[in-house]
């Protein structure tokens, strides 16, 4: 990593005081504003640089700067232009305000705010839409990041900006306040934060509106997540906004814009067996900054720790005859096998062996060379293969290791995985959205195991193939679709398609979307039947969802070679208002009475843990972190995971064995099993009975983490034909306290 940027001597005071957010959700989209407050505290003119993450989805759509009474709302331009317009006006003393990308890393932007007098005020006002994702549990989670970790760039990448990270520690300088308001066609049921926040206030009797506010003194050193809970969440739904009568004729900005989120549902009879075939390939982030703590609360985790014990899952839930591997990657990489092996007793324990040994004692995080290995090993017929990668995210090469995914994706599907506060939203997004797979993220008391689990779901649902979207409109509509084509679909999980609508209606009120697929040979259609009345009070906050989604489409084609693709950016971005990789939103105050005299000084804003900042005018000599300025915490004795300690005892084909290492699991002593067996089944298949009734009797709350396990259990004593299983089911359920039905076993 290298540090830069102008660094004083003395331990000055920065100009950051305050932050305030304004959140709007509406449905499955949030509107945010962002109000910073500066204040220069120095003796002479400032120029200070901050440096913030965002979700990669996001569209930032507005920028403004308050000095004083004087507000000064800034234009996008072309990134060059407005670049020399910053520094022209600083340079002759003018009050000026830059706000970019990284050309590196969508996530990340950089506030530079130029030429504050000594004592001098600034209010700067930032405005994104962001599309909320999915959860597991059918909420919608919206994040507020509060720091941005130093992005690790590997020697010879071609990464620039991101690699101008400058780290330290030290407390957070300001505050954080935060307002939150709720608006849906359904129902809310209920918002949860991993924040304190004020009690939740409903707007209406039929709560489709509320707000709550984040409890005073927050300061901001956490991602502040909030959890939005639906009734009926999983409906496909449709949302149309009205176009700006002012633009353009035929322009996006000018047409009606639609939002469609799908939720497809498979038929029963196909989500009833799942695929027993495919190469599973494990990657696992051994970087020293996986050595930190997954949370700083109580029965905490090392992050590598959390992996292990995920992995061990992973493992025990694979389906035999299956192929896997395991790579563990740092400054260099390894694998456990020079190639994928198949899936039996002898390959798992072997690998569990290894599991156990592994540490985060592999350097930096240099991910794309082993990216480039897996993807050069040839794959084996009729086992798709699935890609699990887990980091912390801290890379500076993000669009090269997504290049890389998307060259490769015809062969793969790639699940990723960011572990802890500060993974990079647009590595981790991107790697998944690239290879037609599923990003998650575990931050602050997540547990991993629930979340990875759904992904191994979702891998082993049977490929959905032959996608079509087809529009039915009344006469004079026609629809151009801004989404890139639909690639992959999953039972449960929405997709978001935007279209932009042409032409009046010479009749008709409603529209209809026909989703076409096939599912294991079967012809599938879902239909979604939507008013074309333009919803009130959504601003344009999908019209600039959908020019950000068209931009990024674009600017993946610019990485594949077209030259043109550039001006066609610049265009839509400065039409739609929004952020790009090729411009920037440039304020200037040219009506400041008073030109600004005196030395400038650079000043780098803190963060929470890190001083986050590029500079592209001066650079500091790279400094050396020495061991003893880096807090270590001790992970704390883990309690006694029984559910863990159970399934590390299955085998690969399903099955337990009994004996006094299950007993124990149970809380009883070996003969106390062995005496209640019943006589017509063996030890083997009554310890898996037993087993099965544990599970469903004592863990059900963690069903989405062994649910593979138990359909390997059934499964197996299913092949062992021991006829009527009624009576041992009864004893087993008095042995171990539990009330579980054969029906529910699923034998």
């Amino acid at each position: 990593m290298v540090n830069c940027g102008l660094v004083t001597e003395k331990n000055e005071p920065v100009p950051l005081k305050s932050i305030s957010v304004e959140v709007r959700v509406q449905d499955h989209v949030a509107t945010v504003s962002s109000t910073l407050q500066y204040v220069n505290e120095e003796e002479r003119p400032l120029e200070a640089l901050f440096v913030f993450p965002l979700p990669a989805d996001a569209a930032v759509c507005h920028f403004s700067a308050k000095i004083g009474e004087q507000e000064i709302v800034a234009e996008v331009q072309d990134r060059e232009t407005a670049r020399d317009r910053y520094d022209d006006a600083v340079s002759s003393g003018q009050q000026a305000f830059l706000l970019e990308e990284s050309e590196e890393s969508p996530d990340v932007f950089r506030l530079s705010v130029g030429c504050l007098s000594p004592g001098q005020n600034a209010a700067v006002t930032i405005i994104y839409v962001t599309e909320l994702a999915v959860q597991a549990d059918h909420s919608l989670r919206f994040c507020l990041p509060a720091v941005l970790n130093p992005r690790y760039t590997p020697a010879g990448s071609a990464a620039g900006i991101v690699s101008e990270i400058s780290s330290g520690c030290g407390s957070v300088p300001y505050t954080l306040t935060l307002s939150v308001h709720v608006s849906s066609p359904k129902p809310i049921s209920k918002l949860e934060s991993s924040c304190t926040l004020d009690p939740l206030v409903f707007l209406h009797s039929d709560h489709t509106q509320a707000t709550v506010n984040l409890s005073p003194g927050h300061m901001f050193d956490k991602d502040v997540e909030l959890f939005v809970y639906y009734q009926d969440t999983h409906q496909p739904s449709a949302i149309v906004e009205a176009g700006v009568t002012t633009a353009p004729s035929g322009s996006l900005m000018r047409d009606p814009v639609v939002m469609i989120s799908l939720y497809p549902e498979f038929p029963e009879e196909v989500m009833s067996s799942l695929a027993k075939q495919g190469e599973f390939v494990f990657v696992i982030d051994r970087s020293g900054s996986m050595d930190e703590m997954m949370h700083h609360g109580k029965r905490a985790q090392m992050r590598i720790e959390s992996a292990k014990d995920t992995l061990l899952l992973l493992l025990k839930s694979l389906p035999m005859g299956c192929y896997f591997n395991i790579y563990g990657f740092g400054s260099n990489f390894e694998s456990f096998y020079p190639q994928s092996v198949e899936y039996n007793q002898d390959t798992m324990d072997q690998a569990l062996k290894r599991v156990k040994k592994m540490k985060a004692d592999m350097g930096g995080t240099e991910i794309l060379e082993p990216l480039k290995h897996i993807y050069s090993q040839p794959c084996y017929p009729d086992h798709p293969r699935q890609l699990f990668i887990f980091t912390d995210g801290e890379v500076g090469n993000t669009k090269e290791v997504l290049d890389l995914v998307k060259h490769h994706a015809h062969s793969h599907r790639c699940f990723s995985f960011g572990i802890g506060e500060g993974a990079s939203t647009a590595l981790i997004t991107g790697m998944a959205r690239e290879g037609s797979g599923h990003a998650q993220f575990i931050t602050g008391t997540d547990r991993m195991q629930p979340k990875v689990m759904q992904s191994l779901r979702f891998a082993l649902q049977p490929a959905v193939v032959n996608i079509s979207v087809d529009w039915t409109l009344p006469d004079g509509i026609t629809v151009d679709t801004l989404s890139p084509p639909i690639n992959v679909l999953y039972q449960g999980q929405r997709s978001l398609i935007y279209a932009q609508l042409k032409g009046e209606s010479s009749g008709g009120s409603e529209g209809t979307v026909t989703v076409k697929y096939s599912l294991k040979d079967q012809p599938v259609t879902n239909q979604l039947h939507f008013c074309l009345k333009p919803t009130e009070e959504t601003g344009l906050a999908i019209h600039r969802l959908a020019a950000r989604t068209l931009i990024r489409s674009l600017e993946q084609e610019e990485r594949s070679g077209d030259a043109d693709v550039e001006s066609r950016i610049v265009e839509l971005s400065v039409q739609a208002g929004v952020s790009s990789v090729h411009t920037a939103f440039i304020a200037v105050n040219k009506d400041s009475r008073q030109i600004v005299k005196g030395p400038l000084l650079q000043r780098r804003v803190q963060t929470y843990e890190v001083q986050n900042f590029f500079s592209r005018f001066k650079t500091a000599a790279p400094t050396a972190q020495t061991e003893s300025q880096i807090k270590h915490y001790a992970a704390p004795d883990p309690q006694k995971d029984l559910l863990l300690q159970l399934v590390s005892l299955q085998k690969a084909s399903g099955c337990w064995e009994l004996d006094a290492t299950l007993a124990d699991v149970f809380g009883k002593m070996e003969d106390e099993l062995t005496n209640q067996k019943p006589a017509q089944v063996d030890g083997s298949v009554w310890a898996t009975l037993l087993a099965l009734i544990w599970l469903y009797g004592c863990k059900i709350e963690q069903q989405v983490e062994w649910q593979f396990v138990a359909m390997k259990a059934a499964s197996w004593i299913g092949s062992q034909k021991v006829g009527d299983l009624s009576q041992c089911v009864c004893v087993g359920n008095v042995l171990l306290g539990c009330q579980v039905t054969q029906e529910t076993l699923g034998i």
